[in-house]
């Protein structure tokens, strides 16, 4: 399959939920629950944030803690960030990146809506991220990895931007078998 037309299936579905074109069905707070965050998480994201487009709660198993430098790969409209910038306090600092122009625009929006002085957003890949080397002291991703089609390549920069003593949370799928041809061949099916 043809990784343009990968990418711009995908950055297209995106481009649809950031303008709300597409809404979560159904009540999110018992999606996010489902997916490991717990009450007070969500008490501690902004409702605008939450989509209910991950696979788990990164946040959790990473634990920031104050004073870290945290990115957050494929941040959306912020919601690991959000809950990140809690842990690491005044002192430390939450990178979201995102790839999708309007995502990373109503980011900055939440963010300064809601005073979160410790976040900011970054647009860029995740196989090229605009993150200097040896930063992070935790890199967390929630269900974004497995939207690359590049994956060596988010590997590495991922270990480009981690300290050496740096920990890596991710939250993603992967294969237990190989898919079917007709699901393999249709790029709409890869983002969703």
């Amino acid at each position: 399959m043809n990784k343009n037309k990968i990418r711009k299936s995908i950055n297209d579905f995106y481009d649809d939920v950031a303008k709300a074109k597409i809404e979560v069905e159904g009540d999110i707070d018992k999606l996010n629950k489902s997916l490991g965050y717990s009450s007070e998480d969500l008490k501690n994201i902004p409702e605008e944030a939450q989509m209910g487009l991950g696979c788990g709660n990164p946040t959790e198993k990473g634990k920031p803690r104050p004073g870290e430098f945290v990115g957050d790969l494929g941040s959306g409209r912020g919601m690991d960030a959000f809950l990140s910038s809690k842990s690491v306090g005044e002192f430390g600092l939450v990178i979201g990146i995102d790839n999708n122009p309007r995502m990373v625009e109503r980011a900055r929006e939440i963010a300064h809506k809601r005073n979160f002085k410790n976040t900011e957003f970054r647009l860029g890949e995740i196989e090229y991220l605009p993150i200097r080397d040896d930063f992070l002291d935790l890199l967390i991703s929630n269900c974004v990895i497995n939207l690359s089609t590049e994956k060596e390549k988010v590997y590495k920069e991922i270990f480009r931007v981690l300290k050496s003593n740096g920990r890596l949370s991710l939250s993603d799928i992967v294969l237990k078998k190989e898919l079917p041809d007709e699901i393999k061949s249709d790029p709409n099916v890869y983002g969703t």
